[in-house]
């Protein structure tokens, strides 16, 4: 039987006292807070959202569950088949206002949302087996248990609670930044990128709502559709880069050195599950670039306003936005769930192989775009009420 590290009377008491045993950080965010709970085959998953100033007036169907409904599971072939309505429910923080409306008091807002079709069976021969790709050997190793139902928190249901606290964020951003406009897409799956004619950073929200996979472009989704169903079909999976954009903020968001827009931004993505790289504006690309065509240059505008002639940067120099439009993309892995037999090993040490039974999805970066969203809103209504508090 392997012994994780934290494993034993002694290396227990000694890896709680230096904070490595036991703990789970659960909450993301300063002034905007929130704190996620439950797991993927538990009762309910939910998030309590704390820093939502009072007075401010929402529609649970609009400004919450229609954006639980684009992440929502089971809506095409490309994804898992797992069907969970996702109601979000508001158990406090809320007053009942004109119309059927809510008004946030300023305490606490509770938002819950029911499990209703987990199949634990399907795991039932992963209790003592590590998945590859999945996280099941690292929360052994750290906390010595785990729930293999499904990945408990590592799994991908914990999103649908930073989506409905993204809802709350963009009441935020409204009050305070009426402008802003967010926006995602899926951008490629697999080795399938959309051209750049197509998209360049400036593509139309349009299209993204009128196919399976959140794309700005009708010809590459078609394709990937086509690539999906192959995949499938192979036992395997693909994974997927997902850009998202706000747009209207004023410049001045964030701070220098350790309260920078982007490094929250880059933190808020890399939390996502199965995120593996996160790009602000050109990103890695910039490695390529020489100083004159990386520079963002200035000029005055017809309003008399600031006028960058580029955006290299995505919208952020110095970890303080800029006013232009902030970009940023990440890379989701492929669904390490896959019927195609890999190798591992149990907890006991032995080398074993594993296929992954159940209902995954082929490409999970698809239902990543309304969370990339709902992330760059919480980060946003932070860093909203973080610099009203410092500079008015």
């Amino acid at each position: 039987m392997l012994a994780p590290p934290c494993g034993g009377s002694l290396r227990r008491l000694i890896c709680s006292l230096t904070g490595a045993f036991g703990m789970s950080f659960n909450t993301f965010g300063h002034m905007f807070r929130i704190t996620t709970w439950g797991e993927s085959h538990g009762a309910a998953i939910g998030v309590t959202i704390d820093g939502t100033p009072p007075g401010l007036i929402f529609d649970l169907e609009r400004d919450v569950q229609s954006f639980l409904d684009q992440r929502r599971p089971g809506q095409s072939r490309h994804t898992t088949q797992r069907r969970e309505p996702d109601k979000a429910k508001v158990l406090s923080g809320v007053v009942a206002g004109d119309g059927g409306t809510l008004v946030t008091t300023g305490t606490p807002i509770q938002l819950m949302i029911d499990n209703v079709d987990h199949r634990s069976k399907d795991y039932g021969a992963l209790t003592e087996t590590f998945r590859p790709g999945h996280a099941d050997f690292t929360y052994w190793a750290k906390y010595g248990v785990r729930d293999h139902r499904g990945g408990g928190r590592s799994s991908a249901r914990e999103t649908a609670c930073r989506v409905a606290a993204g809802g709350i964020a963009r009441l935020i951003i409204q009050k305070f930044a009426p402008a802003a406009v967010l926006r995602g897409a899926l951008v490629q799956v697999g080795a399938r990128r959309i051209p750049a004619a197509q998209w360049g950073g400036a593509w139309s929200q349009a299209e993204v709502g009128n196919n399976d996979f959140f794309g700005p472009d009708a010809a590459t989704a078609a394709a990937w559709a086509s690539d999906l169903d192959a995949i499938r079909k192979a036992g395997s999976s693909v994974g997927a880069v997902v850009e998202v954009v706000a747009e209207g903020l004023p410049a001045g968001l964030g701070a220098p050195l350790y309260a920078k827009l982007d490094a929250d931004i880059a933190s808020a993505m890399m939390s996502i599950n199965a995120v593996k790289a996160v790009e602000i504006g050109d990103g890695m690309g910039v490695a390529a670039l020489t100083g004159v065509e990386n520079a963002d240059e200035i000029r005055i505008g017809n309003d008399g306003r600031p006028l960058f002639l580029s955006n290299h940067a995505g919208g952020i120099l110095g970890g303080i936005s800029t006013g232009q439009d902030i970009v940023c993309r990440f890379a989701v892995k492929p669904t390490s769930s896959i019927l195609t037999p890999r190798r591992t090993i149990d907890q006991s040490g032995v080398e074993t192989e594993i296929a992954t039974k159940g209902r995954h999805d082929p490409c999970v970066g698809i239902r990543a775009v309304p969370v990339g969203e709902a992330m760059l809103a919480i980060v946003l209504a932070d860093h909203l009420l973080r610099h009203r508090g410092q500079v008015g």
